[in-house]
């Protein structure tokens, strides 16, 4: 029908545009966040583009949701303002009408959403983490950086470098603190490099000093050496599982209270993209007094409040103050029992609010 395939087509190119409006945002926001933890050493400058993309993936769920929503209240909102609507409707076309044609373009959305939601974000999630762990987690060599001082957390060590070697073998005015026991070992050298010995790694120090003391008191010693080692520790890559970042089967075959959570968060998104679905056809009724944003406004707010109270029953499973299966369907179940009232409204063409709220401007 004409009618089905206008309304399909035209819901196709705006989720295109919203969609890409909605990729570049994240993106920007994306990269600047990222690249602050690169400058400020909490993650390797070369793996900036990969965690962004990481976390492009693991938000195209939410990031589809809002592009279906806003897709047709945009669409439908314009049909009601250029009277294309009202066309439809004096040829009897009914609202329920548009529950099929929007249904047959969603679908692939919302399944689309079921995946990056129980696959995309978890598989997301988990590949940062271990780049963020391989990172934080490298020997010490790895950590210094030429003209930055860089400090272990491993041993209380301070490094600071002039100038080093691309290969990272050889190193010149270099400068090393450390604190045992409430002492202060400060070693200054011109030059070294690194050897392995016995299967540890050293930075072999050159022509220096070590000062060793007590801050406060005088009493320092000043030893002058032509060797010495500075042995380098490092630390296993260790994968530390979170539920954010578990696949979802393991969170139905180890169903703790976390688990549960986040699976009930998972699912929710999917239910989440078919009640805002059907929202969006009585939603979208364009009153020519109101404000033409007025949609727009609704529409954020209504996902702004729905994502959230998903999240406020995440964290009441995880207290454990609200069952699993009540979390699991309880909030989706009232929604769509308010979707179904609003839609009723509609049809029958009565207003959604009082005019004491909207004057005489109300739907």
């Amino acid at each position: 029908m004409i009618f089905e395939r206008s309304l399909q087509r035209e819901l196709a190119y705006t989720a295109g545009a919203v969609f890409m409006v909605l990729l570049t945002i994240m993106l920007t926001t994306m990269m600047i966040r990222i690249v602050g933890y690169a400058a400020s050493g909490e993650i390797d400058p070369r793996d900036v583009l990969v965690l962004i993309g990481l976390t492009v993936i693991g938000y195209l769920a939410v990031m589809l949701v809002v592009t279906l929503f806003v897709s047709i209240l945009f669409v439908l909102t314009r049909w009601y303002r250029d009277s294309e609507m009202v066309v439809w409707l004096a040829s009897g076309v009914s609202l329920t009408r548009l529950i099929k044609p929007i249904g047959v373009f969603a679908t692939p959305i919302i399944l689309l959403i079921a995946f990056f939601a129980f696959v995309g974000w978890p598989w997301s999630n988990q590949q940062s983490k271990m780049i963020k762990a391989r990172f934080q987690q490298r020997d010490e060599i790895s950590l210094l950086a030429p003209g930055q001082f860089r400090e272990s957390a491993s041993n209380h060590r301070v490094f600071f470098i002039e100038k080093m070697s691309p290969d990272q073998s050889k190193v010149q005015n270099v400068f090393v603190t450390s604190t045992e026991n409430g002492k202060v070992n400060i070693v200054v050298s011109h030059t070294g490099h690194t050897e392995t010995k016995d299967g540890d790694r050293f930075v072999v120090l050159e022509d220096g000093r070590r000062y060793d003391g007590t801050p406060g008191q005088p009493n320092f010693k000043i030893m002058e050496f032509e060797r010495y080692g500075v042995k380098i520790t490092s630390k296993p890559v260790v994968n530390v599982q979170t539920t954010n970042s578990t696949p979802t089967p393991d969170l139905l075959r180890n169903p703790t209270r976390d688990n549960l959570a986040e699976f009930a968060w998972r699912a929710g998104l999917p239910l989440i993209a078919l009640n805002l679905m059907v929202l969006g056809i009585p939603l979208a009724y364009q009153n020519p007094r109101r404000s033409r944003t007025i949609n727009l406004v609704m529409a954020v707010l209504i996902y702004l409040t729905y994502s959230n109270l998903l999240n406020v029953v995440q964290a009441q499973i995880e207290q454990g103050k609200m069952s699993f299966g009540v979390g699991l369907v309880g909030l989706h179940a009232l929604v769509a029992a308010i979707v179904a009232v609003i839609f009723w409204l509609r049809v029958r063409n009565r207003p959604l609010f009082t005019r004491a709220l909207f004057g005489r401007s109300g739907a």
